[in-house]
Order: C-alpha cells, then structure tokens, then sequence
C-alpha cells in the first residue's frame, strides 16, 4: 500500500525526540493506522560526492562524509530511499557511524553534539527512476520518483546533514509544511 493525499510537515524530523517517544516516521504512519519502520542499508565512511559536497560546504577539497542508508516502509512496504550524509569530522567516532539504530535517533545526537536544525532548506524534484531505485522500492521500468534533498544548517548557519529521500512518485501528491514554534 502505497500513501496518497498525505500531507507531511518537516518540523517532527528535525527536532530532537523525547526518550521514549518513537522516531517521527514511526509515529506519524501510526497516527494514519499505519506501521512506519526503517530498515538500515548501509553505514560508512566515503568520499564526498560532489553535490553532497556542495550542500555540507566542503567543496574544493576530497573530504569524507559518513552516510547513513535507509529504507522506510509503510505496513512493510518500501515507499522511500533515505540516504543522510554528515562531514566525517562531525561523524567519525559517533554512533553515525556505526550500523544499527541510534539510541534516541539521529536528530538527538546530532543535538547532543552540538548540532541542533537552525535552518532547514527542502527542495524537490522528479526524474524516471534508476535500476537500483526500480529494485528496492519495487518500481515498473517506466515510472518515476520524488526526490527531496534536505539540508540541515545549525545556529551559525553551518550544513551538518544532506538528506536525500528518493520516493515513490505513482499517484502521490507531496505537500510540506514547516512552522518554527
């Protein structure tokens, strides 16, 4: 089952969580009747591709990022691939960098460290979808997929995160909503 006509706001996924609160996909699909869950892909410490590079800041010279790859199901569908990125010397020697789950989530220890969302820049785009992209999300040859690149500054206006969501573009509509309280 793939969602239509659901209206997100970014606000839950940018904010630290409580302990003992769920992450914010896990209670937003739950809020719908749903069950929203993630599975981790991969872990690692890599070269920057260039436009991660231009969205952390770090162009002009080879830097490593670390980077997180998920896919996030709905009632145990892929619906979307999560790929966050930070600056390795933000990461390295953090559970970022670690396979498994993140005691109270990325957002919280990113916080912890330091690094709490400021600014938050969305921008999305549509584009026919890749082999990788058909295999894991269960994608016909023909159709396509919603990118939403994020990038997430902290107080003095510094990028610590790129987060590249590539989702199931059939029948959605994608409607965001932000609001500073």
């Amino acid at each position: 089952m793939r969602p239509s006509g659901w209206s997100n706001t970014s606000a839950p996924y940018i904010r630290p969580r409580p302990d003992g609160e769920p992450d914010a996909w896990t209670e937003e699909a739950a809020q719908r009747g749903h069950v929203g869950t993630n599975e981790l892909r991969e872990v690692g410490e890599i070269p920057a591709p260039a436009d991660i590079a231009r969205d952390l800041n770090i162009e002009g010279q080879p830097q490593q990022v670390v980077v997180r790859r998920r896919i996030v199901l709905l009632d145990g569908v892929p619906i979307e691939l999560a790929d966050s990125y930070y600056p390795a010397s933000i990461a390295r020697g953090t559970p970022l960098a670690q396979p498994g789950k993140i005691r109270g989530g990325a957002v919280r220890l990113l916080a912890e460290l330091g690094h709490r969302a400021r600014k938050v820049e969305e921008t999305v785009s549509a584009r026919p979808a890749t082999a990788i992209e058909r295999d894991l999300l269960g994608l016909d040859a023909a159709e396509w997929v919603l990118v939403l690149r994020r990038v997430t500054r902290d107080d003095a206006g510094t990028p610590y995160e790129s987060t590249v969501m590539t989702m199931v573009a059939g029948g959605r509509e994608l409607r965001y909503e932000h609001e500073e309280g």
